[in-house]
Parts: structure tokens; sequence; C-alpha cells
């Protein structure tokens, strides 16, 4: 009864907030703002000296053809793996300015963030929105993206990788969107997806959920793509690289956390993280303190930061925690959705064996067209990301 009342407060709460903002209610649970516009020429510099500021890999891109408008949508989604408990979450869709009305639809998952704010319904603080925004919603294509339960306006604890929720926001997110375009005048012209990252296991995820609920799917991509999430964790404390990128931890930290939340395993972050470390942890997933603040507390080395017995139980993958992360793969299935994945040879983050692992999957059960792309000697973590958003909408293009 508590927790019933405090969650009809806070709809409460956000329906007075909503209101101020000047939110516009188009279905049940679902309502949203103009937060802005980029024209043309933002656009093109977004494709130009955001683009060098952002990474180091030469990527050259066409200009933008239109300018975009940016909506903020608020919406009521659940948490499933708490008995689909209702909470709100918040996302955004970014319209071509263009006088056609039926376009295509990119819904796009966002990569691992450190804070809350870096979502895609704050485009001025995530640069890779911002990217795909210029690159797809500036040549014509509707750009939806959730924040993830979690982030953005989100209440509730960092859904870090946590399947269930993951999905549910995404597809609540995909319904929200349709609500807007329809208040707006626009007809959806096919659904597309893509991700990076941790947003290409969720796109993952929701294309499975897509596909099993017979929902169209025109073509996915995704850059360096972490299917297998087990395999990928045990690679990185058991067999590091000099590569690794120095923030892994970091994630090591979200996994560990999301998980006891959402998966009812109290107690796991004292079971992984060393018990000199564990404060220090706890506030960083709570957002009490930055990354920034944190790095300096812990090891370098996630072997360093992990309890001895982790390593064993990582091989062995039979205790609670590995087991969910096998549970969590995201590729064994016949995918119906022709798709690319982009990995780069010198990936700090995704292994290129990691990122290609649905395709030979894929072809061997006979699914549709997977497509191993290479993004070049020089593409990292951000250069596979680069390389994917410049070759997805000539992809995409050529399935509409």
């Amino acid at each position: 009864m508590r927790q019933t009342t405090i969650i009809a407060l806070l709809f409460m709460l956000l329906a007075v907030t909503a209101n101020a903002a000047d939110y516009k209610n188009v279905a049940s649970g679902v309502r949203y703002t103009h937060i802005g516009d980029y024209s043309v020429e933002r656009l093109n510099k977004i494709l130009t000296s955001e683009v060098a500021a952002f990474s180091n890999f030469k990527m050259q891109y066409s200009e933008a053809a239109n300018g975009v408008s940016l909506y903020k949508v608020l919406y009521t989604t659940m948490i499933p793996e708490q008995g689909n408990r209702p909470t709100m979450a918040s996302g955004l869709v970014a319209v071509p300015q263009i006088t056609q009305k039926k376009l295509p639809v990119v819904s796009y998952q966002h990569g691992t963030v450190f804070t809350r704010t870096a979502v895609p319904s704050r485009p001025e603080e995530s640069d890779e929105t911002r990217i795909v925004a210029a690159r797809l919603a500036g040549n014509g294509y509707v750009v939806i993206g959730a924040d993830y339960i979690g982030k953005g306006d989100s209440i509730e604890p960092d859904s870090y990788m946590v399947r269930e929720s993951t999905v549910q926001a995404c597809m609540d997110m995909l319904f929200a969107a349709r609500a807007v375009l329809a208040d707006l005048g626009i007809e959806e012209d096919g659904l597309y997806l893509s991700g990076w990252s941790q947003g290409s296991w969720s796109t993952q995820q929701f294309r499975h959920r897509l596909e099993s609920l017979n929902m169209p799917v025109k073509a996915a991509a995704t850059a360096a793509t972490p299917a297998d999430l087990y395999l990928l964790l045990t690679r990185w404390i058991n067999n590091p690289s000099a590569l690794d990128a120095t923030w892994l931890a970091g994630s090591v930290i979200l996994f560990t956390h999301s998980y006891a939340y959402y998966y009812d395993m109290p107690g796991l972050p004292q079971t992984i993280i060393k018990p000199e470390y564990q404060a220090a942890c706890r506030d960083f997933y709570e957002n009490k303190i930055s990354w920034e603040e944190l790095q300096p507390q812990i090891p370098a080395k996630i072997a360093d930061l992990v309890q001895e017995e982790v390593m064993a139980q990582s091989s062995a993958g039979m205790d609670t925690f590995f087991r969910r992360l096998r549970d969590n793969q995201a590729f064994m299935w016949r995918s119906a959705t022709p798709c690319r994945y982009y990995y780069g040879k010198v990936d700090e983050v995704m292994p290129p064996y990691v990122s290609t692992l649905a395709v030979g999957y894929t072809i061997t059960a006979g699914g549709a067209r997977a497509e191993a792309v290479y993004a070049g000697d020089t593409a990292d973590h951000r250069g596979a990301f680069l390389y994917g958003v410049g070759d997805q909408k000539d992809f995409f293009d050529s399935k509409r």
C-alpha cells in the first residue's frame, strides 16, 4: 500500500511538472514538449567540428539536407523484473523539418553513460545523440530514443543491461513516439533500429521482442555489439588487453549494482567488489560521485577491483550473477531482420569476436542476411560508432 501511494504521488508530481513545462498530453501516460531545433548549419557543425572533437577517427559525412525539430517525451512504462511495477521514463523524438509527412523512423538505443543526463532527451549533453540526429534526422529520418529506466527523468536506479526493463522502456518509447508523431501529423514509413555498445545490446534485445510479436523491422545496424555479456565480462576480468579502456571498471560496477537491484540479488556487489572499494562504488552507482571522482579511488585493473574468487566463478560461469549474464545473451535466435554489425580493429571496449558473434550464428541458423562490416584498422570504440553512423543511412536507404 505504501509503495502504491508513493508511486501515485510521484505521478501527480510529474503531472504538475509536465503542465508547468508546457507538455502536451497525447495518449494515456504520454506527454511531450518542443525543446528546440537544429538548423542545417548547426547539423553540419555537428557532422564536422563536433565529430572531430568527439573522436580522432577520420570520418567524413555528407551535409545535412534539412533542419530538425527536437521533442522531449515523458511516458509510462513498467519494470517487468519487479512484477510490472509502473514507472515513468523519458526519451527524444527528432523530426525532420520537411514537407513530406510519411517518414521512416529509426529507433536509436544509446551507449553506456555514467551520468543520468547524457541521454537522448538532453541532446546537448549527448554527443552520440547529436551525431545520429545530424546524420539521420538531418536527412529525412525521424529518430527516436529512450533514455532507459534509471536515466533521464526516471527516478529509478540505473537498469544497466537489465534485459526486460530495457526492452520495455524501448517498446513503450516506440508507442509513445508513435502517439507524438500522430499528433504532429506524421505517418511512419517503416521502422529501423540502430545502437552503439550498450545500445547495440539493447537494440538486439528490442529487435528480438519486436520479431517475436511479428512487428516488422525493415533493417537494423549496430556498432560494437556486446552480444554475449558473459563472454565480454569474462574477457575483461580474466584476459585483459593493453587496449582496454580505463573506464571498463565503471561498467562492471554498474552491472553488479543494477543486477543486485533488478534481479533481487541483495549483497551481490559485496561478493564481487573488494571491501575497501565497495562504498565508493555504491556512491558511483547512485550518482553521488562522478566517474572522475571515483577513478582515483579504485584500481586501474578490473582484476584488482574484484575479489579473487570472482575469477574462478567467472570461469565456471555457474554462480547466479554469471548465469544471469549468460541468460542475457543477445544473439541466439533465428533473426528475421537484415542487420549490419560494425566493428573496429583497435576497439578498446568490444573485441571484434564479440562484436561479430551474431553474424555466424544468424547465418548458421538460416536467418535474415547478417553482415560484419569492418570499420578499419584505426577504428576504436568511437570509430566503430562513427563509421556505422555513416554507413547505416545508405544501408537503411537500400531497404526502403
